[in-house]
């Protein structure tokens, strides 16, 4: 199962994604790890990405697309993976398409969380006093302007993306606000099919 997880900052992904990476034994893909294990690795591409980093310039879409490409033909993800956080731009989307396309491969469902904004925001504010109370740390961008930021970034940046999936009729929606279980069960439903 080759699966592309979307939706905004705090609707969810990561909570669906872990129970999916043990309901189904694929791993979930974060860009953000495989590209510092590439760097760390020294992989040509790792290297490539290396110097970009280090000219403080953002990686390309084609280093990045190239570390998947060469990460999902590792043996965890023989059965599959889950993509979290990529593609972020509709350009991303056309070059995984083409990449997976290259290899034989296409993505097996695309599925968004939809969420409201304003609901979004209380409850990024709520974890974040739980968070507090139970003696935890916030992370730095989990205070509500921080969250903002992120959340235009997305809108303007990332939402597109599912206009493109849905244009292929790729995509599925959920409610993201629903209970967790809710969006599990819903999730597994669309899986299934």
């Amino acid at each position: 199962m080759r699966l592309l997880l979307l939706g905004p900052p705090g609707a969810g992904k990561g909570t669906q994604a872990a129970r999916l990476v043990e309901k189904f034994g694929i791993p979930q893909l974060s860009t953000g790890d495989m590209l510092r294990a590439a760097v760390k690795a020294g992989t040509p591409i790792g290297l490539q990405a290396k110097a970009v980093m280090e000219a403080g310039q953002l990686v390309s879409d084609e280093i990045v697309v190239g570390i998947i490409a060469g990460r999902i033909e590792e043996p965890d993800c023989a059965k599959g993976f889950i993509l979290d956080g990529f593609p972020r731009t509709v350009a991303q989307a056309e070059a995984l398409d083409a990449m997976l396309r290259d290899k034989k491969m296409g993505l097996d469902s695309v599925v968004e969380l939809k969420v409201d904004d304003t609901k979004l925001l209380a409850r990024i504010e709520n974890r974040a006093r739980e968070t507090l109370a139970a003696g935890g740390t916030v992370r730095a961008d989990d205070n509500a302007d921080a969250f903002k930021i992120r959340l235009d970034a997305y809108h303007q940046q990332t939402a597109p993306v599912s206009n493109y999936y849905a244009g292929r009729g790729q995509l599925k929606t959920i409610d993201g606000m629903a209970p967790v279980e809710h969006v599990s069960k819903a999730l597994d439903a669309i899986l299934a099919h």
